[in-house]
């Protein structure tokens, strides 16, 4: 008896040896796989701007891309955030080997605020700056653009778009017709207003608007200053549409038709050598 309980008990350390080894090999796992993802994040992001801080090799001139959704980070696929837009111009600005920097823009706009930091990023900037609009340029990354000194566009790019929207989705019927109820509970007046589960009530779309128009005539008077245009024709022209090369060339909106080799023969002539682009 003593025998076959010596046994058991052996068996019980056993177990919860391997027990303990099994819960060691899952943390290793999970610590290997976080180490992993953390280096594959980073190595996503240096991709982005691969150069080293205020270094670069075999180029005098810095292209900087302004592709997809506009924030002012990365927050999600799609997404291009103005802090690294930011730090990329004063990174160029910084470096002896970078003569000019180029705005490459291909995006429909985001958010007003990470317009307004590149276009004041840019506009800061002691170098040679240009923007190139490729396929659109408008709303938000339009006003990224007009920080630089000159705009380049094709006749075939969308251009422009000077109006601001916070337009949504709401479930409210979706939510009654799967039974489902909306449960208040918030202290303030407006503190849960576009709510996506609430009808929007005449008030709040009120207090909405205000804000709506002041971001508006923010946007018209940034585009009125850094264009050099009367705020008056900018108003006439802020209806949130936009326009194609020409007309923007002909509203001035933009200095310049043109691509990409257009750019390098511009850029050639005014730093007076050949133009080497950072990709």
């Amino acid at each position: 008896m003593k025998f076959k309980l010596f046994e058991k008990e052996r068996d019980l350390k056993l177990l919860k040896r391997i027990g303990i080894t099994i819960v060691m090999i899952a943390c290793l796992i999970v610590i290997t796989n976080e180490a992993l993802w953390w280096l594959e994040d980073e190595e996503y992001y240096s991709d982005e701007y691969s150069y080293e801080e205020g270094s670069y090799e075999n180029c005098n001139v810095a292209i900087i891309d302004l592709k997809g959704f506009l924030d002012t980070d990365f927050y999600e696929e799609g997404d291009v955030g103005s802090s690294d837009i930011v730090w990329a111009i004063e990174d160029a600005e910084i470096s002896d080997d970078i003569k000019a920097i180029i705005l490459d823009v291909d995006s429909g706009g985001g958010y007003l605020i990470a317009g307004e930091e590149i276009s004041n990023a840019l506009s800061r900037a002691k170098k040679p700056t240009v923007a190139l609009i490729r396929s659109i340029g408008t709303s938000a990354a339009y006003l990224s653009a007009i920080g630089s000194d000159v705009v380049f566009a094709s006749k075939n790019s969308d251009v422009g778009s000077i109006g601001v929207t916070i337009s949504y989705l709401d479930n409210v019927k979706q939510n009654q017709m799967e039974g489902l109820n909306y449960n208040q509970l918030s202290a303030g007046k407006y503190k849960d207003m576009m709510s996506s589960d609430k009808p929007l009530t005449y008030e709040e779309k009120l207090l909405i608007e205000r804000d709506l128009k002041i971001m508006h005539e923010n946007f018209i008077e940034m585009v009125a200053e850094k264009r050099n245009l009367d705020i008056g024709k900018v108003r006439s022209l802020a209806d949130g549409s936009s326009m194609m090369g020409q007309m923007a060339l002909d509203n001035g909106l933009i200095d310049y038709l043109g691509d990409f080799y257009d750019v390098r023969q511009y850029l050639a002539d005014l730093i007076d050598e050949e133009v080497v682009v950072c990709w």
